[in-house]
């Protein structure tokens, strides 16, 4: 029997926070077709079950399009069971509304009163919606035959988790000795897989897509193949396009266009569909000004989006400016003598050059 472990899909997510409207839209519509690509595989691969643990839909204004695209695959695919929890960032009106269809046995639905198991031969599927009021009980009201594979599937944050999409944890000390063969976790956007007891796993599939430079990476969804009792899992990379961050260290020897050759050795090897964040890091010449908007003309064309943070510092050769009798010269002597950190002092006069020189100065 294969399942595949989705989550985090985020569906129609409206992709504004980097992108323009156009680009946006289309990324918009991508999630969408890497949805339709992921249930394709599933049914190419003989797939029983897909397993959507949490944030199928992203916001509570979907558009009716996302909803009838989501629908026609889960009505299309007759031979697979969509096994769907919702997460936090899911609304009932999407359930309420295919609750209204007609012929649509293959959805599987948890609540949030108890646990809800489905069952196929000698695999289980069990499930419930985290809230508030089950988060502390959960574990004690889970109870499972040691003899079945048994797969569980929750949505909700590790106890560590650091981001600011905060929702319940699961307390993973609760499930453990329940005979969890495979926990299926939604809510943090990275594959991840580690033991959870002597038993079992614990596993976030991670999302489909990229959406914002906090998750770069490849992206895609688990596929278990449950044979004579084991579990073989493997992650699958779906994604149409990936995010990267790349870092390009500079120094005070290279003008803007070694920077700029410096840039491109560093995406070489990036596909041109991807996004691109660039930063550049390291100490730059006193007279050398990173120019992010010069520097992001040169790499725009070769990839579907990129942007530019300038993150150096200046590197100040007071000996240099010792006898200099200009208006710089008396600056950076001004500023030497004055009690603040290297970095201060080097943020200070750089505004300062600009400033001598005419230049705009961004605050």
């Amino acid at each position: 029997m294969k399942i595949i472990h989705c989550a985090d899909l985020h569906l129609d997510s409206k992709m504004e926070s980097n992108l323009d409207r156009e680009a946006a839209g289309m990324r918009r519509d991508e999630l969408l077709d890497t949805f339709e690509r992921m249930v394709a595989y599933a049914a190419e691969q003989d797939v029983r079950v897909i397993l959507i643990a949490g944030d199928l839909f992203d916001k509570p204004n979907v558009r009716k399009t996302a909803k009838t695209r989501v629908i026609e695959q889960i009505k299309g695919h007759p031979q697979i069971d969509f096994c769907y929890i919702r997460g936090n960032h899911d609304q009932l009106d999407f359930v309420e509304e295919l609750s209204e269809q007609e012929n649509i046995t293959n959805l599987k639905l948890f609540g949030t009163d108890e646990w809800t198991s489905y069952d196929y031969g000698d695999v289980v599927i069990t499930g419930m919606e985290l809230v508030k009021e089950n988060s502390q009980t959960l574990g004690m009201n889970l109870v499972l035959d040691q003899n079945r594979v048994n797969i569980v599937a929750l949505h909700g944050q590790e106890s560590d988790y650091q981001g600011n999409d905060r929702t319940e944890v699961v307390n993973l000390s609760m499930l453990r000795g329940k005979y969890i063969d495979y926990l299926a976790l939604g809510h943090i956007h990275s594959y991840k897989k580690e033991r959870l007891d002597d038993r079992g796993v614990y596993c976030y599939s991670g999302c489909l897509e990229g959406r914002g430079f906090d998750e770069c990476g490849e992206k895609g969804f688990v596929l278990l193949d449950i044979t004579e009792g084991k579990i073989h899992t493997e992650f699958v990379p779906i994604a149409k396009r990936m995010l990267h961050e790349v870092k390009v260290e500079v120094d005070p020897t290279m003008d803007m266009a070694a920077i700029i050759r410096a840039a491109k050795e560093c995406v070489k090897d990036i596909s041109s569909e991807d996004l691109i964040k660039i930063i550049v890091t390291g100490e730059t010449n006193i007279d050398t000004d990173i120019d992010c908007e010069r520097l992001r003309r040169s790499l725009d064309q070769d990839f579907f989006f990129i942007k530019i943070y300038d993150r150096t510092s200046v590197q100040i050769d007071y000996e240099s400016f010792r006898n200099d009798k200009s208006l710089k010269g008396e600056f950076v002597r001004l500023m030497e003598r004055q009690h603040m950190s290297e970095d201060e002092r080097a943020a200070i006069i750089e505004l300062g050059m600009k400033a001598i020189m005419g230049e705009d100065i961004e605050v």
